[in-house]
Protein backbone atom coordinates (compact mmCIF):
# COMPACT_ATOMS: atom_id res chain seq x y z
CA UNK A 1 0.00 0.00 0.00
CA UNK A 2 1.39 3.37 -0.99
CA UNK A 3 1.64 6.30 1.36
CA UNK A 4 -1.04 8.21 -0.55
CA UNK A 5 -3.48 5.28 -0.29
CA UNK A 6 -2.85 5.02 3.44
CA UNK A 7 -3.46 8.76 3.91
CA UNK A 8 -6.66 8.64 1.85
CA UNK A 9 -8.03 5.74 3.90
CA UNK A 10 -7.05 7.27 7.25
CA UNK A 11 -8.61 10.68 6.50
CA UNK A 12 -12.26 9.51 6.85
CA UNK A 13 -11.40 7.74 10.11
CA UNK A 14 -9.71 10.86 11.49
CA UNK A 15 -12.63 13.04 10.41
CA UNK A 16 -15.01 10.69 12.25
CA UNK A 17 -12.87 10.93 15.38
CA UNK A 18 -12.88 14.72 15.15
CA UNK A 19 -16.66 14.77 14.73
CA UNK A 20 -17.07 12.37 17.66
CA UNK A 21 -14.89 14.63 19.82
CA UNK A 22 -16.95 17.68 18.84
CA UNK A 23 -20.22 15.87 19.57
CA UNK A 24 -18.92 14.79 22.98
CA UNK A 25 -17.82 18.33 23.76
CA UNK A 26 -21.30 19.62 22.92
CA UNK A 27 -22.87 16.94 25.13
CA UNK A 28 -20.55 17.57 28.10
CA UNK A 29 -20.77 21.33 27.58
CA UNK A 30 -24.57 21.24 27.72
CA UNK A 31 -24.43 19.42 31.08
CA UNK A 32 -21.95 21.94 32.48
CA UNK A 33 -23.91 24.97 31.23
CA UNK A 34 -27.16 23.70 32.78
CA UNK A 35 -25.30 22.86 36.01
CA UNK A 36 -23.85 26.39 36.23
CA UNK A 37 -27.36 27.80 35.74
CA UNK A 38 -28.74 25.56 38.50
CA UNK A 39 -26.01 26.25 41.09
CA UNK A 40 -27.71 29.38 42.54
CA UNK A 41 -30.88 27.32 43.05
CA UNK A 42 -29.19 24.20 44.46
CA UNK A 43 -30.78 24.49 47.92
CA UNK A 44 -34.23 25.20 46.47
CA UNK A 45 -33.89 22.18 44.19
CA UNK A 46 -32.97 19.92 47.08
CA UNK A 47 -35.91 21.20 49.13
CA UNK A 48 -38.23 20.23 46.25
CA UNK A 49 -36.42 16.91 45.92
CA UNK A 50 -36.88 16.16 49.64
CA UNK A 51 -40.60 17.07 49.77
CA UNK A 52 -41.91 13.48 49.50
CA UNK A 53 -39.93 12.30 52.51
CA UNK A 54 -40.39 15.51 54.53
CA UNK A 55 -44.16 15.41 54.05
CA UNK A 56 -44.33 11.90 55.51
CA UNK A 57 -42.05 12.29 58.51
CA UNK A 58 -43.64 12.15 61.98
CA UNK A 59 -44.65 15.48 63.48
CA UNK A 60 -41.54 17.43 64.35
CA UNK A 61 -39.36 15.11 62.26
CA UNK A 62 -36.53 16.48 60.16
CA UNK A 63 -33.67 15.34 57.95
CA UNK A 64 -30.11 15.23 59.24
CA UNK A 65 -26.59 15.20 57.86
CA UNK A 66 -24.08 12.77 59.34
CA UNK A 67 -21.22 14.36 57.38
CA UNK A 68 -19.88 17.85 58.22
CA UNK A 69 -19.74 18.85 54.55
CA UNK A 70 -23.08 17.23 53.67
CA UNK A 71 -25.34 20.32 53.90
CA UNK A 72 -22.99 22.14 51.51
CA UNK A 73 -22.12 19.45 48.96
CA UNK A 74 -25.29 17.34 48.70
CA UNK A 75 -27.46 20.09 47.11
CA UNK A 76 -24.72 20.67 44.50
CA UNK A 77 -24.51 16.95 43.79
CA UNK A 78 -28.25 16.86 43.21
CA UNK A 79 -28.01 19.97 41.03
CA UNK A 80 -25.43 18.18 38.87
CA UNK A 81 -27.64 15.07 38.64
CA UNK A 82 -30.53 17.32 37.60
CA UNK A 83 -28.35 19.03 35.00
CA UNK A 84 -27.42 15.66 33.51
CA UNK A 85 -31.08 14.59 33.40
CA UNK A 86 -32.13 17.86 31.73
CA UNK A 87 -29.30 17.57 29.20
CA UNK A 88 -30.33 14.07 28.06
CA UNK A 89 -32.18 15.41 24.97
CA UNK A 90 -29.04 17.29 23.90
CA UNK A 91 -26.84 14.25 24.57
CA UNK A 92 -29.13 11.97 22.56
CA UNK A 93 -29.32 14.51 19.76
CA UNK A 94 -25.52 14.50 19.49
CA UNK A 95 -25.56 10.70 19.33
CA UNK A 96 -28.27 10.84 16.67
CA UNK A 97 -26.41 13.48 14.63
CA UNK A 98 -23.26 11.33 14.71
CA UNK A 99 -24.85 8.06 13.54
CA UNK A 100 -27.60 9.47 11.27
CA UNK A 101 -25.40 9.83 8.13
CA UNK A 102 -24.73 6.09 8.19
CA UNK A 103 -28.39 5.05 8.43
CA UNK A 104 -30.74 4.13 5.62
CA UNK A 105 -33.86 6.21 5.06
CA UNK A 106 -36.20 3.65 6.66
CA UNK A 107 -33.85 3.39 9.65
CA UNK A 108 -33.85 7.17 10.05
CA UNK A 109 -37.65 7.22 9.92
CA UNK A 110 -37.90 4.99 12.98
CA UNK A 111 -34.71 5.97 14.83
CA UNK A 112 -35.65 9.60 15.48
CA UNK A 113 -39.13 8.81 16.88
CA UNK A 114 -37.54 6.15 19.09
CA UNK A 115 -35.00 8.65 20.44
CA UNK A 116 -37.74 11.17 21.21
CA UNK A 117 -40.08 8.60 22.76
CA UNK A 118 -37.32 7.00 24.85
CA UNK A 119 -36.43 10.42 26.27
CA UNK A 120 -40.06 11.21 27.07
CA UNK A 121 -40.56 7.79 28.68
CA UNK A 122 -37.42 8.19 30.81
CA UNK A 123 -38.75 11.49 32.15
CA UNK A 124 -42.18 9.91 32.67
CA UNK A 125 -40.58 7.18 34.78
CA UNK A 126 -38.83 9.74 36.97
CA UNK A 127 -42.03 11.77 37.46
CA UNK A 128 -44.01 8.61 38.24
CA UNK A 129 -41.46 7.68 40.90
CA UNK A 130 -41.50 11.17 42.44
CA UNK A 131 -45.24 11.88 42.44
CA UNK A 132 -46.72 8.38 42.86
CA UNK A 133 -44.17 5.98 44.35
CA UNK A 134 -42.30 8.21 46.80
CA UNK A 135 -45.32 9.43 48.82
CA UNK A 136 -46.55 5.85 49.27
CA UNK A 137 -43.29 4.18 50.24
CA UNK A 138 -42.11 6.98 52.56
CA UNK A 139 -45.44 7.06 54.33
CA UNK A 140 -45.20 3.29 54.77
CA UNK A 141 -41.59 3.43 56.01
CA UNK A 142 -42.38 6.16 58.54
CA UNK A 143 -45.46 4.34 59.85
CA UNK A 144 -43.49 1.11 60.38
CA UNK A 145 -40.84 2.65 62.64
CA UNK A 146 -40.70 0.90 66.04
CA UNK A 147 -41.75 2.88 69.07
CA UNK A 148 -38.94 5.00 70.43
CA UNK A 149 -37.16 5.20 67.06
CA UNK A 150 -36.92 8.73 65.64
CA UNK A 151 -37.24 8.77 61.84
CA UNK A 152 -34.62 11.29 60.66
CA UNK A 153 -33.26 10.38 57.21
CA UNK A 154 -29.73 11.42 56.31
CA UNK A 155 -29.69 13.79 53.31
CA UNK A 156 -26.89 11.88 51.56
CA UNK A 157 -28.55 8.47 52.07
CA UNK A 158 -31.86 9.88 50.87
CA UNK A 159 -30.33 11.27 47.69
CA UNK A 160 -28.62 7.97 46.93
CA UNK A 161 -31.85 6.04 47.57
CA UNK A 162 -34.02 8.40 45.52
CA UNK A 163 -31.64 8.62 42.55
CA UNK A 164 -31.50 4.82 42.36
CA UNK A 165 -35.27 4.72 42.19
CA UNK A 166 -35.32 7.51 39.59
CA UNK A 167 -32.89 5.55 37.42
CA UNK A 168 -34.77 2.26 37.95
CA UNK A 169 -38.13 3.74 36.96
CA UNK A 170 -36.65 5.75 34.10
CA UNK A 171 -35.06 2.62 32.61
CA UNK A 172 -38.15 0.48 33.30
CA UNK A 173 -40.35 2.92 31.40
CA UNK A 174 -38.26 2.21 28.27
CA UNK A 175 -40.05 -1.15 27.88
CA UNK A 176 -42.28 0.02 24.98
CA UNK A 177 -39.21 1.20 23.05
CA UNK A 178 -37.42 -2.11 23.66
CA UNK A 179 -40.52 -4.03 22.58
CA UNK A 180 -40.85 -2.11 19.32
CA UNK A 181 -37.12 -2.40 18.60
CA UNK A 182 -37.13 -6.18 19.10
CA UNK A 183 -40.05 -6.50 16.70
CA UNK A 184 -38.59 -4.15 14.10
CA UNK A 185 -35.22 -5.88 14.16
CA UNK A 186 -36.90 -9.22 13.56
CA UNK A 187 -35.61 -10.73 16.80
CA UNK A 188 -39.12 -11.77 17.83
CA UNK A 189 -42.55 -11.15 16.32
CA UNK A 190 -45.32 -9.35 18.25
CA UNK A 191 -47.41 -12.54 18.28
CA UNK A 192 -44.55 -14.52 19.82
CA UNK A 193 -44.03 -11.82 22.42
CA UNK A 194 -47.71 -12.01 23.31
CA UNK A 195 -47.36 -15.78 23.84
CA UNK A 196 -44.49 -15.13 26.26
CA UNK A 197 -46.61 -12.75 28.38
CA UNK A 198 -46.56 -14.92 31.56
CA UNK A 199 -42.75 -15.01 31.50
CA UNK A 200 -42.58 -11.26 30.88
CA UNK A 201 -44.82 -10.62 33.88
CA UNK A 202 -42.58 -12.83 36.00
CA UNK A 203 -39.53 -11.03 34.62
CA UNK A 204 -41.09 -7.67 35.51
CA UNK A 205 -41.34 -8.68 39.16
CA UNK A 206 -37.79 -10.04 39.12
CA UNK A 207 -36.67 -6.73 37.59
CA UNK A 208 -38.51 -4.87 40.33
CA UNK A 209 -36.74 -6.99 42.93
CA UNK A 210 -33.30 -6.32 41.43
CA UNK A 211 -33.65 -2.62 40.61
CA UNK A 212 -35.45 -1.32 43.69
CA UNK A 213 -34.77 -1.38 47.43
CA UNK A 214 -35.76 -4.57 49.27
CA UNK A 215 -39.36 -3.62 50.02
CA UNK A 216 -42.45 -5.11 48.42
CA UNK A 217 -44.12 -1.75 47.70
CA UNK A 218 -41.46 -0.29 45.42
CA UNK A 219 -40.98 -3.68 43.74
CA UNK A 220 -44.67 -4.02 42.90
CA UNK A 221 -44.98 -0.38 41.87
CA UNK A 222 -42.17 -0.92 39.38
CA UNK A 223 -43.39 -4.29 38.09
CA UNK A 224 -47.00 -3.24 37.41
CA UNK A 225 -46.11 -0.27 35.14
CA UNK A 226 -43.58 -2.48 33.31
CA UNK A 227 -46.34 -4.98 32.52
CA UNK A 228 -48.67 -2.23 31.32
CA UNK A 229 -45.94 -0.58 29.25
CA UNK A 230 -45.15 -3.93 27.64
CA UNK A 231 -48.75 -4.04 26.41
CA UNK A 232 -48.36 -0.51 25.03
CA UNK A 233 -45.17 -1.50 23.20
CA UNK A 234 -46.85 -4.65 21.88
CA UNK A 235 -49.74 -2.58 20.53
CA UNK A 236 -47.42 -0.27 18.59
CA UNK A 237 -45.27 -3.17 17.38
CA UNK A 238 -48.36 -4.84 15.91
CA UNK A 239 -49.50 -1.57 14.38
CA UNK A 240 -46.13 -1.04 12.69
CA UNK A 241 -46.17 -4.64 11.46
CA UNK A 242 -49.60 -4.10 9.88
CA UNK A 243 -48.40 -0.88 8.25
CA UNK A 244 -45.42 -2.73 6.76
CA UNK A 245 -47.68 -5.44 5.36
CA UNK A 246 -50.00 -2.83 3.82
CA UNK A 247 -47.09 -0.99 2.21
CA UNK A 248 -45.73 -4.26 0.78
CA UNK A 249 -49.16 -5.15 -0.64
CA UNK A 250 -49.54 -1.73 -2.22
CA UNK A 251 -46.10 -2.02 -3.83
CA UNK A 252 -46.99 -5.42 -5.28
Amino acid sequence: MSTNDYVEKSEPFISHLVELRNRMMWAVGSVLIIFICLVPFANDLYEWFAKPVMANLPQGGTMISTEPHGPFFIPFKFAFATAFALAIPMVLYQVWAFIAPGLYKNEKNIALPLVVSSTALFYAGILFAYYVVFPIIFKFFSSMAPEGVAVMPDISAYMSFALKLFFAFGVAFEVPVATVLLARMGVVSPDNMAKQRPYIILGAFVLGMLMTPPDIFSQVMLAVPVCLLFEVGLFFARKLEKNDLKSEESEN
